[in-house]
């Protein structure tokens, strides 16, 4: 069902509350912007709720993206567009949906690889590291809920569409430390006083965490049960968090196939 809307419709103050914290926890809603980012949630499977674009923008759709919507459609201005959009040049459409966290309990009970996004401050870090724990075959992305939002608008676009797919948990960390040492985890802090990534051997079962870009997880009275670092030459002070995070989960990925590989030699011997 398509229907127009007018630029001050109440239902678009809802809408626009969700670009912030308060307004996603209180409504347990998203929105996303762009083509792309709709076509990459309904092939995930994700329920649009509902679906805000310019007349334009909506004719621009491809057909058979606008024919999988089962969702309400409403045409609305570019003026009203702009009001809800957190972009300086909006795409013309923007589709709301629901938030959806795993119980910590849930995620770990099943012996999954978790990345832990600890004072990570930047959204746009935070997506990324949304991007490439799923490229590396991280199970479940953990937030810090001190700090960003797994479905702040920067996030939600530079995830690239993992938001959809990952399963992602908040989790307080004195809590987190508890239950991931009931489960037999082992939290491996990504600090730069650590073992060098060469020498490291990932446990089986294990909670990778990445830090702040600058100060890493200084101040997070947590104790890690490990800490990687990873090897630079140069006056570089540091890496910033998506980078540290890629190289660090590249390595556990690289070492969790030579496992898979040797169980797999050995059981056909």
């Amino acid at each position: 069902m398509v229907t127009a809307l007018g630029t001050h419709s109440p239902q678009l103050h809802q809408v626009r509350a969700l670009l912030e914290r308060r307004g996603r926890r209180d409504q347990g809603r998203f929105s996303f912007e762009g083509p792309t980012l709709l076509a990459e949630a309904v092939a995930s499977g994700t329920q649009i709720e509902a679906l805000y674009a310019t007349q334009r923008a909506y004719e621009s759709l491809p057909a058979a993206l606008v024919e999988s919507l089962s969702c309400p459609v409403y045409l609305i201005s570019e003026r009203a567009l702009r009001k809800v959009s957190d972009l300086e040049t909006p795409s013309g459409v923007l589709a709301v949906a629901a938030t959806r966290f795993i119980e910590l309990d849930r995620l770990l009970s099943g012996g999954a690889t978790a990345l832990l996004l600890a004072r990570v401050a930047d959204p746009g870090n935070a997506g990324t590291l949304l991007r490439s724990a799923e490229a590396f075959g991280v199970d479940g992305v953990l937030f810090d809920e001190e700090v960003v939002d797994a479905y702040n608008p920067k996030v939600v676009r530079a995830s690239m569409g993992s938001i959809f797919r990952q399963r992602c948990a908040v989790v307080e960390l004195q809590e987190l430390a508890q239950k991931a040492h009931r489960e037999r985890y082992a939290l491996v802090a990504t600090d730069r006083r650590g073992v060098p990534l060469p020498q490291f051997a990932f446990p089986e079962r294990c909670i990778i965490a990445v830090g702040h870009e600058r100060t890493g997880l200084s101040g997070r009275h947590v104790e890690w049960d490990a800490a990687v670092a990873i090897p630079q030459e140069g006056k570089v002070d540091s890496l910033n968090a998506a980078m540290a995070g890629c190289i660090v989960l590249y390595e556990h990925a690289r070492q969790r196939r030579l496992r898979s590989s040797d169980v797999s030699t050995r059981n056909n011997a």
